[in-house]
């Protein structure tokens, strides 16, 4: 029986796009497609082809952006295609009619674009671009400037499956136990009633009540956002997340942060030091003990359903549960991994280097993170020049000068050191892997 619910036929988003480098392409998977990102010089928004040039299928990815035509060049014979996916140049063509006369059938794959919300968004259906046309993007409501919001970005490879990143997100009643410390606090925890508002295909609507009321909705099959009212003063303060499956075991969260007060505070607030301080923080509370649930579960589902094997008897509950009942009824229970020529293969890794990779998982895919390790790196070598030099130049001065000049050259310059070892051992770390330990939290 064909699911009902097509994946493909959807919005999602890849990537903010002050993220993007606008000078070279480059690949992201979404859905177990590979794709690759780039802009051309006479384009003004980015365009998504499927990461493989039609003469031998080699990456795009690995290409570059010719600086005469502004067209994409693949790496491996020197194909070019324009921004519609058209072949425009092909180096070892004999004749020069070759390409005109042959460019529906040396095409690359082209998905249809939009750019909104300071996200860029595809299509994954590249054979029903008026369908897109006519379907609306997920946009949240909350990322609306004339409204008094201000917001942030992030983004981040996860070591677990989509369904187990949507089930996880519609949960509120885990955060004051997985994240104590960081957004939650586990001697305050208290029940948390969740009601069900809507529930169709296209939209689970639930509140969950509590000392700050909250709407969940999620808009498959990405779309899962939360608005959370501070008392009646109007404040207000969003989680606005889009759950991208990846591949089997895999997936993504793209994540906005919007609120309706304290803007001057989020205008001075660094993007970089609010992701290693915060977001990787709360995400790596989640990581392990969603990749060791989901590879029981699977173990467990292969014998009975998830509806026996998870004990569920709260109110808390209530919003997993229906995603759950939404994803049998509407998708089967699967992700369509077979249409792309995957197979569910669950597997646990024990090493927590790799699940907890923040440098692979985010910072080389985050501008103002690479930013700061760059200038982070770069002070480090500063500051070990100055150091050495001033040590050379104190050793040289007069016995005369040596205390009155040395020791205040010195002494700064240990100050200096000082700085180093915190760059290195404490601030460079949070960009590459800091364990996470329930036990000690």
């Amino acid at each position: 029986m064909k699911p009902q619910f097509n994946f493909f036929q959807h919005w999602y988003p890849l990537t903010p796009i002050e993220d993007l480098e606008i000078n070279q392409p480059t690949a992201v998977t979404v859905l177990g497609l590979r794709l690759v990102i780039w802009k051309p010089k006479s384009a003004e928004t980015f365009q998504v082809f499927l990461d493989q040039c039609p003469h031998r299928l080699a990456p795009l990815s690995e290409g570059r952006i010719d600086e005469k035509t502004g067209n994409l060049m693949c790496s491996y014979h020197g194909w070019q295609f324009d921004s519609q996916g058209v072949c425009t140049q092909i180096p070892q063509a004999d004749n020069p009619e070759l390409v005109s006369k042959n460019q529906d059938n040396l095409c690359a794959i082209a998905f249809p674009v939009q750019q909104q919300q300071e996200l860029l968004w595809v299509w994954l259906d590249p054979a029903s671009p008026e369908q897109a046309a006519q379907t609306p993007l997920p946009l949240s409501p909350q990322i609306d400037a004339s409204k008094g919001f201000v917001w942030s970005s992030f983004v981040r490879d996860l070591e677990y499956d989509w369904q187990t990143l949507v089930e996880n997100v519609t949960d509120p009643s885990h955060v004051p136990f997985a994240h104590h410390g960081v957004q939650g606090d586990r001697n305050k925890a208290a029940p948390m009633p969740i009601k069900i508002v809507q529930s169709t295909p296209e939209r689970i609507e639930a509140t969950a009540s509590g000392r700050f009321p909250a709407t969940i909705t999620f808009e498959p099959p990405c779309r899962l956002e939360y608005a959370i009212q501070f008392g009646d003063s109007g404040k207000q303060v969003g989680l606005v997340t889009y759950c991208i499956p990846v591949s089997p075991g895999k997936s993504r969260i793209v994540a906005q942060f919007p609120r309706n007060f304290a803007q001057a505070l989020h205008r001075f607030t660094p993007r970089w030091w609010e992701h290693i301080q915060t977001r990787n923080q709360v995400l790596d509370g989640d990581m392990i003990l969603l990749q060791q649930q989901e590879y029981f579960l699977h173990q467990k589902t292969r014998t009975e359903s998830w509806k026996t094997a998870y004990k569920l008897p709260t109110s808390a509950d209530r919003l997993v549960i229906e995603f759950r009942n939404w994803f049998d009824q509407y998708c089967q229970g699967h992700l369509p991994w077979s249409e792309v020529g995957l197979e569910e293969q669950p597997c646990w890794n024990d090493h927590r280097e790799q699940v907890l990779d923040r440098y692979q998982q985010h910072t080389q895919h985050c501008s103002s993170c690479r930013k700061a390790l760059l200038t982070i790196d770069r002070l480090q070598i500063a500051l070990l020049i100055y150091f050495a030099l001033t040590v050379a130049i104190v050793a040289l001065l007069p016995d005369a000068l040596r205390l009155k000049l040395g020791l205040p050259g010195i002494a700064i310059a240990v100050l200096g050191l000082g700085i180093y070892g915190g760059l290195k051992f404490w601030l460079r770390p949070k960009f590459y892997f800091v364990d996470y330990i329930h036990a000690q939290k």
